[in-house]
């Protein structure tokens, strides 16, 4: 066997030169090793970035939990890209994100003693997802409240009209209540809540609506702790609008209404008032019921035996004590425009039956709508209280707002 040697290279010694100055001044240029290794952050992978970390709080199969304040979602080493809670049935759970996508909370109070299931999605820097899962269950009620409202649910009314909300149970935790009354207005008005009493929250814009003003009511009191241990079970929307707009002034001491719609005086009625000593309440009130016919016992409102009428035409209540601006046919025509002789409510001339087109009662019953104002001036009686009826208008709007 013959073995070869292998050949060498042979490199002229001046070329030999050049060639590792030019190595040597590459390693110059490049300042270090880490020439050879990628810039941060290229060449990395999202199986190589820290993953997102999703919490759930509650904790997995929690029960008793609160309906507000314990339920939360966050997100560390990325953002949560989407949450959902849901009950068994599939109705969702509104909530919101923080700005910078670490956190999700609920909007709204959830409800009592409800199995609920969270979903939750994350991703972290380099867009790698994850997805989480958990239950809870929340707190039983030891008592409920009910809510009653005034407003039909697509209502037209009139520019006096204030929502009134009443509740069969005492509230203790008035703020709580008044924040779960979220309403929204276009075009945009500021409406605020005035508590009367325990039981009772009346919510109004600061002057009269606006005509056309359309109205969104979102009723969210379930799951609200009214007082300790008695919740809420309220959870609905109502929307009405507002009409066009009819304010009527009654002067007691001329015995005249001036009609005024849109800004513009549209009739003056001869109306009696309230007798001296039987005198109408001063102030604004609002028409609250309309009723072709009805009963007036004077027994109800402390004039026993004073009269007992049962078909008093084309009433209208303003306020909770029993004054009505109605038709009148049992006195003589003579008295409308001349004489107040009333016990306390606005009388109309009118004839018996309620079918006498004619007549100012039936004119003025056929152009009202409930939200309407009547504004009682010159009376000797007292300012009526903000309470009888919806008669909030008279306060100020200083007052009505004023913490309670």
């Amino acid at each position: 066997m013959v073995r070869t040697r292998p050949r060498r290279a042979w490199i002229p010694a001046a070329t030999a030169v050049l060639f590792g100055a030019l190595l040597l001044g590459t390693a110059g240029c490049s300042g270090s090793s880490e020439a050879n290794e990628p810039p941060a952050g290229e060449g990395a992978t999202a199986e190589q970035a820290e993953p997102v970390h999703i919490s759930v709080a509650p904790g997995d199969g929690a029960t008793g939990v609160a309906t507000s304040g314990e339920l939360q979602v966050t997100a560390q080493d990325g953002t949560l890209t989407e949450v959902t809670v849901a009950d068994a049935d599939g109705a969702e759970v509104p909530g919101e994100l923080t700005e910078d996508g670490a956190g999700w909370a609920p909007t709204e109070h959830l409800a009592n003693d409800t199995a609920y299931t969270v979903t939750a999605t994350g991703k972290n820097s380099e867009g790698a997802e994850e997805t989480v899962s958990s239950h809870f269950t929340t707190v039983a009620a030891d008592a409920t409240f009910t809510t009653n409202w005034n407003i039909p649910d697509g209502a037209e009314v009139g520019v006096g009209m204030e929502l009134s909300l009443t509740f069969d149970a005492a509230i203790e935790n008035p703020d709580e209540v008044r924040d779960a009354v979220q309403i929204t207005t276009e075009p945009e008005v500021e409406v605020a809540g005035h508590w009367f009493g325990s039981n009772r929250l009346d919510f109004r814009p600061e002057e009269y609506w606006a005509p056309g003003t359309e109205v969104t009511v979102r009723l969210r009191e379930r799951g609200v702790e009214g007082a300790p241990g008695v919740y809420g079970t309220a959870y609905e929307d109502l929307h009405f609008t507002i009409g066009r707009s009819q304010v009527s002034t009654v002067d007691v001491a001329a015995h005249t209404m001036d009609v005024v719609r849109d800004g513009e005086r549209v009739k003056t009625i001869p109306i009696t008032a309230g007798a001296p000593g039987r005198d109408t309440w001063l102030g604004r009130m609002v028409i609250t019921e309309r009723l072709v016919e009805t009963r007036m016992d004077g027994e109800t409102v402390g004039y026993g035996g004073e009269y007992d009428i049962p078909d008093v035409p084309h009433a209208m209540r303003l306020t909770n004590s029993g004054t009505f601006i109605h038709g009148n046919y049992w006195a003589a025509s003579s008295v409308f425009g001349s004489e107040n002789s009333s016990h306390g409510c606005i009388g109309l001339d009118d004839t018996r039956g309620a079918s006498d087109e004619s007549t100012d009662a039936y004119w003025f019953y056929e152009h009202s709508m409930i939200g309407d104002v009547v504004e009682v001036v010159n009376s000797d009686d007292e300012v009526v209280a903000p309470d009888n009826g919806l008669t909030g208008w008279n306060m100020s709007w200083s007052d009505w707002t004023a913490e309670q």
